[in-house]
């Protein structure tokens, strides 16, 4: 009995194509997946300036103001109220302590302002308000 030897070396599976078929798949994920940014916890419509200053990588407060008037410091809810208090915590902690506002364009103005007024009477200086590009 003889055995075709070419048959037996063409018994092969070609994984080339699969290969291929994987990797285009893993750069397809990674460009159409969104990264989330799990700083912000409103959705902000951030009003928009010419000629802003990028903040440094540095520790700072950030105060969330949302349309329906809902105040977030560093992610955590806060009323008006209590607003002060939470920011006298925030600053009696070391190191320098900036303070980021990021308000919705469609709230009142005078929102804002009564915003910082707590964050000046908490002893908190060093203020900034976060604008659109």
């Amino acid at each position: 009995m003889r055995f075709d030897p070419k048959r037996e070396e063409d018994f092969a599976l070609q994984l080339t194509s699969m290969a291929d078929l994987i990797f285009l798949l893993l750069i397809f994920f990674m460009i159409t997946s969104s990264f989330v940014d799990t700083t912000r916890q409103l959705d902000l419509e951030l009003p928009e300036a010419k000629g802003g200053v990028e903040s440094k990588e540095r520790k700072e407060i950030l105060v969330e103001v949302g349309v329906e008037k809902r105040i977030r410091v560093n992610g955590d809810p806060v009323t008006l109220e209590d607003l002060e208090g939470r920011l006298k915590a925030e600053a009696r902690k070391p190191g320098p302590h900036p303070l980021t506002i990021r308000a919705d364009k469609r709230l009142d103005y005078g929102f804002v302002i009564q915003v910082m007024g707590a964050s000046f009477s908490a002893g908190i200086r060093d203020i900034s308000v976060a604008v659109k590009d």
